[in-house]
């Protein structure tokens, strides 16, 4: 599957870069949306599949409204309601929401912590 993420911001970028692959594109609106911004993104994903991930919060609401007329095939990704954003979302969770869209082969699955037993 070609896909490509859109989220708000630089930040939000940067903590899925974290679990993502480098090879899958994330885009930004910055926050803010007109009709050059909007054929930019348009341009930039191309036919690639789209998933919106956006803040659970008001401006994210209205930007991901924006995008689901531009993009009306995107999938949708949330956050929980009292994480700060994409940005602030714990990567467990981030995790857990990208496997629940499909996209567990995409993901960079932190290594797990070696055991150590504890002293007797």
């Amino acid at each position: 599957m070609d896909i490509a993420i859109i989220v708000e911001g630089k930040n939000d970028k940067s903590r899925l870069s974290r679990v993502l692959s480098p090879w899958i594109p994330v885009h930004c609106t910055f926050g803010t949306l007109n009709s050059g911004r909007i054929e930019a993104l348009r341009k930039a994903v191309g036919n690639r599949q789209v998933f919106l991930f956006m803040d659970n919060d008001s401006s994210g609401r209205r930007i991901r409204g924006m995008l689901r007329d531009t993009f009306p095939d995107a999938e949708h990704i949330y956050t929980r309601k009292g994480y700060k954003g994409v940005e602030g979302t714990p990567e467990d969770y981030l995790i857990q929401q990208l496997e629940k869209a499909g996209l567990g082969e995409y993901i960079l699955y932190p290594e797990p912590a070696p055991y150590s037993p504890s002293p007797i």
